[in-house]
């Protein structure tokens, strides 16, 4: 008795389900985030009572906290804030130019000085730690000395996503970086577009698990009741996405302010070896989130990468026309998607793009993101500066 046969299968149609995933991401999370409505403008009456403490910690950064303090002292925030800068062990002038800015700005800056981390500690979440205890209000706004705000109602701005929720606790900015020419560059700006449209669009969707600490706030008894960070002291990263794990794991809810005026902005990495070094210790602390995220995040990520990587394999298996044609027709549905997907996000953030360079940079980003996660299983020690 024969069998009977079986219908021809393009093998192009293995990489329909990973389409199918990405898509869902984008219509479930990334479109409405997209989609939300505005933000109310600074020049709009808001909850503008609180005072803030907006916390920068510095280690040899006195170039760039003079371009930095001025824009912070300089903003517009009618129920008043303080500046605590916290001068991390720094073997610059830091201290000299915090001491001139002491006596300038008695009722507004404050500084908080680090002369030693205690053996096995984070320097930065150690900094923070006293930094964040020094500071007088309950909210507390955080920036990188090497980030500028991009605008002068920022501190207003980002504030006031403590009046969401019916009263958040965490505050989740977007920050951009610098445009410039290059392919470093591109592939940067792509990277944080990419994470933006992970942290951000889940966080409007109630499923908030990461910010970025060149734009994040928070308040103190969020910090307390998580015992700050230590749950991760001793790991270097995570002061920003670590924390929100902990905090939302507390119950704490996590509000987004990421129109234009309420962003701040970076220089990016300039060279290959720096970037290659800052992504490996961000995405150190992934393997430290809850279940669930990293489930969520990892589901995505993976529907790319595997997307990639079964390509070659899909045309190894079949040259016929009816494979060709379902394999072109699937990276055309792809690149549309994309399209579809990165751009109405990057001029909502106000971050340029070239449109029709999207595939590429999304291409070499995530050959990266398979060589970073290789280079993380080998446990190397990662240093701070």
């Amino acid at each position: 008795m024969s069998l009977p046969l079986l219908p021809h299968f393009p093998p192009a149609l293995f990489l329909l389900p990973l389409l199918l995933v990405q898509g869902w991401f984008w219509a479930r999370y990334f479109r409405p985030f997209t989609r939300r409505p505005p933000e109310a403008s600074a020049e709009e009456p808001g909850p503008d009572a609180e005072p803030v403490s907006i916390i920068v910690c510095a280690h040899n950064e006195l170039d760039n906290l003079r371009e930095l303090v001025p824009i912070l002292l300089r903003q517009e925030y009618p129920a008043g804030f303080e500046l605590v800068l916290i001068d991390d062990r720094s073997h610059d002038d830091t201290y000299l130019y915090a001491q001139q800015l002491s006596q300038y700005y008695p009722g507004r800056f404050r500084l908080v000085t680090v002369t030693h981390t205690p053996a096995g500690f984070s320097p930065k979440k150690y900094a923070l730690t006293l930094g964040i205890k020094a500071a007088r209000y309950e909210r507390l706004l955080f920036t990188d000395a090497d980030c500028r705000p991009v605008s002068y109602d920022w501190l207003r701005l980002m504030q006031r996503g403590f009046a969401q929720k019916n009263g958040a606790e965490i505050v989740l900015g977007f920050s951009g970086y610098v445009e410039a020419p290059g392919l470093l560059n591109k592939l940067i700006r792509y990277e944080t577009l990419l994470t933006a449209a992970q942290y951000l669009g889940l966080a409007w969707a109630d499923r908030p698990y990461m910010g970025v600490g060149r734009n994040l706030a928070y308040t103190r008894a969020i910090f307390n009741t998580t015992k700050g960070f230590a749950s991760h002291i001793r790991q270097l990263s995570g002061d920003d996405d670590l924390f929100v794990q902990d905090a939302v794991a507390a119950g704490a809810r996590a509000a987004v302010v990421a129109d234009a005026d309420a962003q701040t902005v970076s220089l990016p990495a300039d060279s290959w070896g720096a970037w290659w070094r800052q992504k490996r210790r961000h995405l150190s602390a992934g393997g430290r989130y809850r279940a669930a995220d990293r489930f969520r995040i990892g589901l995505f990520m993976a529907s790319n990468v595997v997307f990639y990587l079964l390509t070659p394999a899909v045309l190894a298996f079949g040259l016929d026309r009816e494979n060709l044609v379902s394999l072109m027709t699937i990276w055309l549905a792809r690149t549309l998607l994309l399209v579809l997907a990165y751009v109405p996000l990057a001029r909502r953030l106000r971050t340029t793009l070239p449109p029709l360079a999207l595939p590429a940079l999304d291409f070499l980003y995530f050959i990266l993101y398979c060589a970073w996660g290789i280079s993380l299983l080998r446990r190397r020690s990662l240093q701070w500066k």
